[in-house]
């Protein structure tokens, strides 16, 4: 058994395609705009999921806790990376905002975003 898709809601889809793919640096994995349908892929080995589906909040189920999980600060998405502290830095010069610099803990090296899209991503070094 395997994990075969995973869903973050967001504001925009379309902007958060441009985000994700852009700026962080996934693949498209599908991307219907005429369906508000966008999947991305990491790019990397494809160990990950498969794709996450950018899905837009038109029901107020997911806009209640999309909503609830950003007020309380809680990252919607943890992306593993080798060097948090490269990554913050290339982010933060792409005008990336977050919420802090990097912080080291007994879990590893973390640093927490905005995706300007309604959620907090973490970065957590591999």
């Amino acid at each position: 058994m395997r994990l075969k898709m995973c869903s973050i809601h967001v504001k925009d889809p379309a902007a958060a395609h441009t985000f994700y793919t852009e700026t962080l640096g996934f693949d498209t994995l599908m991307a219907m705009p005429e369906a508000n349908l966008f999947i991305i892929k990491d790019p990397g080995t494809g160990d990950g999921v498969p794709g996450l589906l950018l899905e837009p909040i038109d029901n107020p189920i997911g806009a209640n806790y999309m909503n609830a999980v950003y007020e309380a600060g809680m990252p919607a998405v943890v992306l593993g990376v080798p060097d948090v502290r490269a990554e913050y830095e290339r982010l933060l010069a792409a005008g990336v905002t977050f919420k802090g610099e990097p912080a080291e803990d007994p879990s590893g090296v973390t640093a927490v975003f905005d995706d300007g899209c309604g959620n907090f991503v973490m970065l957590h070094q591999d």
